[in-house]
């Protein structure tokens, strides 16, 4: 059975402040009824997994590093936000989504 699932913006927040940082630059947000983390480096936002693809580690408890990755706070395994590569060398890879801020709101593609 072929599913057709098509994709699109989904608006996740009306505005960037909306958006509730913690120190370590990542919010927690909700996309198809389904937590994600929302990082912000450089004044740009980027849209990844809630959990850690190794351990299920809690993004949102863990920091984006002075590259701009994202740092798992169980083993610190480190991902590309931009691409959802593992930059630690362990060969995982992170689900991750384009973002986009608009005048109207906060936009992840799915």
């Amino acid at each position: 059975m072929e599913l057709n699932r098509t994709q699109n913006w989904v608006k996740i927040a009306e505005s960037v402040g909306e958006l509730q940082f913690n120190s370590n630059q990542i919010a927690l947000a909700e996309l198809e009824g389904r937590p994600i983390c929302i990082g912000r480096y450089k004044e740009k936002l980027f849209a990844f997994a809630h959990k850690c693809p190794h351990a299920s580690g809690l993004f949102s408890e863990g920091f984006i590093d002075a590259l701009g990755n994202v740092v798992c706070p169980l083993h610190r395994y480190r991902f590309s936000m931009a691409s959802g590569r593992n930059v630690s060398g362990e060969g995982y890879y992170l689900k991750h989504w384009p973002v986009e801020e608009r005048e109207d709101g906060v936009y992840v593609w799915c």
